[in-house]
């Protein structure tokens, strides 16, 4: 008899009083329970992203001049961020792990970087404003490997790449919708009070993060464990539905610790291979960050240009919601990364070879296409160290951490000699979407091989004690 035969005839179901019919109604409902109280998180990753980009939209509105900075100053102003994510992501989730209670970490520190970015506008000069946004960006590292984590220790694998694309869609619509509220207080706050609109910018942004932030702590849930506000039968059914799925648990007696989740974390050369393929793709992503300065090669006065960087975002959250949705409901993910990928990638070239203007705005279109593809990368991370939670939360940190130097090197490929065209910089995201590209589908063909072997060692086992993995567990791919 086969390892599989064996361990079906040996699951046992949480709650096992109830009917198959009644525990997928439960499991239903507990879904969208759980959907409703994670869809704050949408609105809290806008803010996340609207308080580290906003000096792109400053810079429309005189914070270069006002602050005199030169040269590379302005490139090191949007960098300096990354640097505080790399020192305190992984500490921080291993912080998480250890203290298991997200609905209190993550709003601490959105009230800190609220604060942080709310006081941006009082600065006077370069050091100034560098050291506020190297505080920045430690105050805001706990931020997305922590949501990172929170989900993945709700969703079952094959619900994943849906719910990362709608908790982390607010960073896609706030580059959009971030311009056109900073257009309307750059244009209607100048010379109030005798400020720069760009510093109502900062104290406007950063006060609403707080005050979100506050709201927060009584909405964002824990873990299926140690969450008050589900009832027994659905905390034994949250925690049951990820073990069938291959999760390892958060609590209980199989638990490990954070210290051995991080030295599992850095052994495991997966961990360094996709570390190296998004540091990579984030260089690829370095036109974000000047989405507002690509778009005033057009033209236009600073309000029309914030506004004409809102519809490419709108229609790559939509296309990121149907290819998450696909990815899921075909458990792949490779393939719809590289779907998105290619979009961008025929942005980058139309950019590179033209400077029509309808040309280069449909080539914003397609550019913010790579959103859709991020989201899938990250659903793919969180599956493929899904089995333990103590390696999860520092493999997901450690990535994040080490992919900012992607950032940091992209923050530099956007120098003002090469504007209008912007055409070296296109290049080298081009070249830079190819490597990781590249990579991925190398991780993709050893994930295929992995589960190729583990198949055939669950048929020839004669004992399930004899397997390294849970039965039925594959790599999603």
């Amino acid at each position: 008899m086969s390892a599989l035969t064996d361990a079906k005839s040996e699951t046992v179901h949480v709650p096992s009083v109830l009917s198959s019919h009644a525990r997928n109604d439960l499991e239903r409902r507990l879904v969208r329970k759980l959907d409703l109280h994670l869809s704050v998180i949408v609105l809290l990753y806008a803010l996340n992203y609207i308080d580290r980009a906003n000096a792109s939209s400053a810079r429309l509105g005189g914070f270069e001049k006002d602050l005199h900075l030169h040269g590379t100053q302005y490139a090191t102003i949007l960098s300096i961020v990354y640097a505080g994510f790399s020192a305190m992501q992984v500490p921080a989730n291993m912080f998480l792990h250890w203290l298991e209670k997200p609905a209190i970490l993550i709003p601490c520190c959105m009230v800190i970087w609220g604060s942080i970015s709310a006081l941006t506008g009082i600065t006077q000069n370069y050091t100034q404003v560098f050291l506020a946004r190297l505080l920045l960006g430690f105050s805001e590292a706990p931020f997305f490997p922590g949501i990172m984590f929170l989900i993945s220790g709700w969703y079952k694998r094959d619900e994943l790449a849906v719910r990362t694309t709608f908790v982390t869609c607010g960073g896609v619509l706030s580059a959009g919708f971030g311009s056109l509220f900073a257009s309307g207080i750059l244009a209607g706050m100048q010379g109030k009070l005798g400020q720069a609109g760009w510093r109502w910018l900062f104290y406007i942004e950063g006060g609403i993060t707080v005050i979100v932030a506050i709201c927060a702590f009584f909405i964002l849930p824990n873990f299926p464990h140690n969450t008050t506000w589900l009832t027994p039968e659905e905390r034994s059914l949250a925690i049951t539905r990820l073990a069938d799925d291959g999760y390892g648990r958060l609590d209980g007696p199989g638990k490990r610790g954070t210290i051995q989740g991080l030295w599992d974390a850095l052994s495991d050369w997966k961990v360094w291979w996709f570390a190296g393929a998004i540091i990579i793709d984030y260089m690829s992503l370095s036109f974000v960050l000047y989405f507002p300065t690509i778009v005033a090669t057009m033209g236009y006065d600073v309000t029309v240009t914030l506004l004409l960087a809102v519809p490419p975002w709108v229609l790559a959250a939509i296309v990121a919601f149907a290819l998450s949705r696909y990815s899921d409901n075909a458990k792949k993910r490779c393939m719809y990364i590289f779907a998105s990928s290619a979009l961008a990638a025929l942005g980058f070239i139309i950019s590179i070879c033209t400077m029509n203007m309808i040309a280069r705005y449909a080539s914003l279109f397609l550019m913010a296409q790579i959103a859709a593809g991020q989201m899938i990368l990250w659903a793919w991370v969180n599956n493929t160290f899904a089995r333990e939670p103590a390696k999860r939360a520092v493999a997901v940190a450690l990535i994040s951490a080490i992919s900012a130097v992607g950032s940091i090197a992209g923050s530099y490929l956007w120098p003002l000699i090469w504007g209008p065209t912007y055409r070296y910089s296109y290049a080298a995201c081009l070249a830079a979407l190819g490597v990781s590209s590249a990579m991925l589908g190398f991780m993709h063909l050893h994930l295929k091989r992995v589960n190729e072997r583990i198949e055939r060692n669950e048929q020839n086992a004669n004992d399930i004690n004899d397997l390294q993995v849970p039965v039925g567990f594959r790599y999603l791919v």
